[in-house]
Formats: structure tokens, sequence, C-alpha cells
């Protein structure tokens, strides 16, 4: 958890408020420390308060944006929401969705979206992301940049100072074709900020394929990537670079629940992205 993150001015509520959490009897007990799993769910539910009928919604994917689909398709079955369709960014989401009743449709028949709704693996002060650690990066970018609203939500493990602060993969999808060589340039590209690249593999030392029939090289990175800008234009001028999981200025609301509460912060409370 990166403690140093500043703290967010928006609007907040408590999770009693969300209707998710804690029941009246619970409160005269000692609250207990909410999971990691718990929070997703919280702020997933959160950001399904911005979808109304008749929206063309981005269904993103990972173990957070997987709350607000089944939250999208409790709704339809209420009769809450209507003549929803929904833009899925995976083929786990494509399944997921259709299981749960949700029309589903693509970019060709819905170039605009109204929203989009997924997690986030890194976000920064200026609500950037990092996004893509589940192999999804490449959909997910081409869905929520056809979007007229893209809400992220986390819990606050997820908040950093910088992207590739909290050490983890900052995912590259990339062409099977020599991806050695396709790794070893994307290191020496971040060669100052102590960068090393890895071939994501399975567990049985077969490199991961995406839904795309990519590989994923992940960089890991000591210190600061500098402009993220000019990083992520470097990346993509390499031959073989299919996409990166940066998503600069994507993001228009960020939603995090904490142990504390729900915060809401909105793109135009964070200023533009670091350079």
């Amino acid at each position: 958890m990166a403690i140093a993150y500043p703290r967010l001015i928006g609007s907040q509520k408590s999770a009693t408020e969300t209707g998710m959490i804690l029941s009246p009897s619970s409160l005269s007990r000692s609250p207990r420390i909410l999971t990691q799993d718990e929070l997703k769910k919280i702020a997933a539910y959160k950001a399904v308060e911005y979808v109304e009928s008749d929206m063309v919604i981005g269904l993103g994917t990972g173990s957070t944006a997987k709350h607000a689909v089944d939250r999208i398709g409790e709704l339809l079955r209420q009769g809450k929401l209507k003549n929803i369709v929904g833009i899925p960014t995976s083929k786990v989401t494509y399944d997921q969705a259709k299981s749960l009743g949700i029309p589903l449709s693509d970019l060709d028949s819905h170039p605009v979206l109204d929203l989009a709704i997924d997690g986030a693996d890194e976000v920064d002060p200026y609500l950037n992301l990092v996004k893509g650690r589940g192999g999804s990066l490449l959909r997910e970018k081409m869905v929520e940049g056809a979007c007229k609203k893209f809400v992220v939500i986390v819990d606050e493990s997820k908040l950093v100072n910088n992207l590739g602060g909290s050490g983890l993969a900052m995912p590259v999808e990339v062409v099977p074709f020599c991806c050695k060589f396709t790794a070893q340039r994307l290191q020496m590209l971040f060669e100052e900020a102590g960068c090393v690249a890895k071939l994501r593999t399975c567990e049985n030392g077969e490199p991961f394929v995406t839904d795309n029939m990519n590989y994923i090289v992940e960089l890991f990175f000591k210190r600061e990537i500098g402009d993220l800008k000019a990083a992520s234009d470097a990346i993509l001028r390499l031959p073989g670079v299919v996409e990166h999981g940066m998503f600069l200025d994507m993001a228009t609301t960020l939603i995090i629940a904490g142990e504390c509460g729900v915060i809401v912060k909105d793109k135009e409370d964070s200023g533009s992205h670091r350079r």
C-alpha cells in the first residue's frame, strides 16, 4: 500500500451508506477489518450507480470488474436496468456477462460507448493507470478508449505515487515472433530506471497467451519511469510491440474503497499527468 499517496478530494461515503457490508446490528459490535475482496465489491457497486438504462457499457476484466458485471446482471434481472448493451474486454468477461443474461455486442456495432467500468493495477495521483496484469490490456484499452466516461474502481492498495512504483509488473503485449528479442529491447529502453523484462509464463513454463494469441512481457522498475508520454511513445515505436499497460489520461472518475469508506475523485480534481 502506498501510504504516501495524497489525501483525495472528492465525495466520500461510508461503507454502510453503500448498502454493502454492515448491518444495523453490527454497529454495536467492534468493526471488523474488511477483506480486500469486500473493498473491491464496495467500489464496484458504487461504480454501477453510474449505469442507466439504454446505455452501451464497456465491461472490464479482473477481480474488481467482475463484481460490477455481477451487479449489472442483478439489476437487469430485477428490472431496475433495461436495454443495456455490454461490450466485454475479454473472453472471460464475455462468458460471465453472457451467463448473467447481459446483451452483448462489439465496437464494430457500437463505436462510441456511454460508460466503461474497470479495475486497475496501479493508480497515480493524476489518474494515470497501470492495467492488464490479467492479460487483457489490448481489448481493455480499445474499449475504454472509445467511451465517453471511464470509471475506474480500486481498493486503496492500488494507489501509488508513480506508475511502476508498486514494484509489480507493467505488462506489454507483444507478438510471439522473436519475443525474447523484443523483451531485451524493452529492457534496454528503460535501463536508467533499472528495468528488468520477463516473459510471462504459465505454471507449466509455457508462455502466457492473450485472447489475441500474443504474449506478455512484464516490465519491473527499480526507479521512476520519468515522462510517461515519452515512455509510452518509445514502447509503441518498437517493432513487435502490440500495446502496453499504461492508460494515460483515460480515466474520468476514480472510486476508491478503503476501511474508512468510499472516495470518489473526478479527473478535473487531479490535474494533468506527471511529466
